[in-house]
């Protein structure tokens, strides 16, 4: 019956944005910064021979990372199209580690590993898509080996860089948009509602199978994607920002007022 549902369902908002993502996003000053920020945590947290499955995984540019790292990843996304950019970037070196799927997060219970993952990664607000986490947890319970950990990228609910971007705008209802916890938003016309938790709220929803071991901010004081053109319009302030971000994002309020945090958990036993 999940299957059904899901084969049934309209093309994923991404698919018409999925040939230009890259270009737009992950090939931005912006994009890159943030992502070296995830990888950071992420080469700490999982070793080579490792088994890793991936949500949301866009275009497939962190799967490509973990795979250059001899990992093995299988990665999911809603959206064909981004899968099918993702197929393309297949390498001889990487082809036996990564496995691409066409898969929601709403679904993700219905796969069949040969064995428990080591891990699982959700990056760039996937899981603020999601408005039952708690049903994430219960599919993710079977699937990873105690011991294993989730490193979950959300967008924040409270994001300063944004406040004061938008203030100084002159828009102030999208300089508080995050705050009330959803917002309905669209990509390529079609709405779409995102879902802003607070880190308390995550917590409960991974408890209590998964323990909550760290969080660090992911664009503390690098600005939001929307801020592309001005950063690169000031280059030398944008290398600032960078190494002011290694800083702010372990800092205990900064780290969860930024454009996203990364939250780490591990599997109980």
């Amino acid at each position: 019956m999940m299957a059904t549902s899901w084969h049934a369902a309209p093309p994923a908002p991404f698919d018409e944005i999925a040939p230009f993502y890259d270009a737009v996003f992950t090939r931005s000053l912006i994009g890159e910064a943030q992502r070296k920020t995830v990888w950071k945590h992420i080469d700490r947290m999982w070793n080579p021979g490792d088994h890793i499955l991936e949500l949301n995984c866009g275009t497939g540019e962190d799967a490509l990372h973990l795979a250059s790292r001899g990992i093995k990843v299988l990665a999911c996304d809603a959206s064909a199209a981004m899968i099918e950019v993702a197929e393309r970037k297949k390498s001889p070196e990487t082809a036996a580690l990564l496995e691409f799927r066409v898969l929601p997060n709403e679904f993700i219970g219905g796969l069949l590993p040969s064995r428990q993952f080591d891990g699982v990664l959700s990056n760039f607000s996937g899981l603020n898509c999601v408005p039952d986490l708690p049903a994430i947890t219960n599919q993710l319970v079977g699937m990873v080996r105690p011991g294993g950990q989730l490193a979950l990228c959300f967008s924040s609910r409270y994001c300063l860089w944004e406040f004061l971007w938008y203030l100084s705008h002159r828009e102030p209802r999208k300089a508080v948009r995050r705050w009330s916890g959803h917002v309905q938003s669209s990509i390529s016309g079609r709405p779409i509602d995102v879902w802003y938790p607070e880190v308390s709220t995550i917590a409960d929803a991974f408890r209590p199978w998964f323990r909550l071991t760290g969080i660090s901010g992911v664009g503390t004081a690098i600005p939001p994607s929307y801020a592309e053109g001005w950063v690169q319009s000031h280059p030398r302030f944008f290398s600032t920002l960078c190494g002011l971000d290694r800083i702010t994002s372990s800092l205990p309020i900064a780290r969860t007022m930024g454009d996203h945090m990364l939250l780490r958990f591990r599997r109980s036993s």
